[in-house]
């Protein structure tokens, strides 16, 4: 689907059951086309500028998972929605150092891992919580230098010091594609990280797992599907368009 769709808001339980039967249903058929068990694709809804109410509605549709790019925004909701006790929140979005010591208190994963620096401010807090974390490694698959990310040169050097730091459990790799109406070069983005991880799980470190695959969002997760995905995020599929264009939520490298 071209990146500017636009999505219906999904505003009651029906609303979001449906969206979340279609996109599991869309899901499905991208596995069947390669032979893959829709078992082990876990769909992610991304919840970022989604108020609480009908956060509680897609916690009754049967979502025990939500997806958040700004932390402060994930730990407002953590706290808003904390009688949901087997809520689980996933920080999608690049984070800044200082602000570690939130996601140390209340995220179940985070997955744009990109610096030494962050992994050992994220340890040293979460030891201080007594809580460890599961992590994925961010990947700049397109080469463009508007996106955070390792280059894909870089991965091997970084996972080898991760066992250093004992709260975190590095589960694979993320990546954000290139936004294009054109699937060729979306699809070699997610291509370009398979091959990686099937690389680096050749000789990865004790403790060090590579399972996870975490690419495509509501525009190309068919397309990640079918190159191997294992988390796809998806928001605007399921929740509805949003008002502001991604760049506001997935900010850019500092020139």
């Amino acid at each position: 689907m071209h990146p500017s769709t636009s999505y219906p808001t999904a505003t009651s339980l029906d609303d979001l059951r449906h969206n979340l039967d279609a996109v599991r249903g869309r899901i499905a058929a991208a596995c069947a086309r390669v032979g893959r068990d829709p078992a082990g694709v876990r769909l992610l809804p991304v919840s970022k500028t989604v108020d609480e109410a009908r956060l509680r509605l897609v916690y009754a549709a049967g979502c025990r998972e939500l997806g958040e790019n700004k932390v402060q925004e994930a730990q407002r909701k953590a706290e808003a929605l904390a009688d949901l006790s087997d809520l689980r929140w996933s920080v999608i979005g690049h984070l800044q150092t200082n602000k570690a010591r939130l996601v140390a208190r209340f995220a179940s994963e985070f997955q744009a891992l990109d610096s030494l620096r962050l992994a050992e401010a994220l340890d040293r807090r979460l030891q201080a919580e007594g809580r460890v974390l599961d992590v994925l490694v961010q990947v700049n698959t397109s080469g463009e230098a508007s996106k955070y990310g390792l280059h894909p040169d870089e991965v091997p050097a970084f996972l080898h010091v991760l066992p250093t730091f004992s709260a975190l459990r590095v589960r694979g790799l993320m990546t954000l594609a290139l936004l294009s109406g054109d699937p060729a070069r979306v699809r070699q983005c997610f291509a370009r990280l398979r091959t990686l991880r099937d690389r680096l799980r050749q000789d990865a470190a004790p403790g060090i797992a590579l399972d996870e695959l975490s690419m495509g969002m509501s525009g190309d997760f068919e397309i990640a599907v079918e190159e191997g995905a294992t988390v796809v995020r998806v928001g605007q599929a399921i929740f509805g368009a949003r008002a502001l264009p991604d760049s506001h939520y997935w900010p850019t490298p500092a020139a």
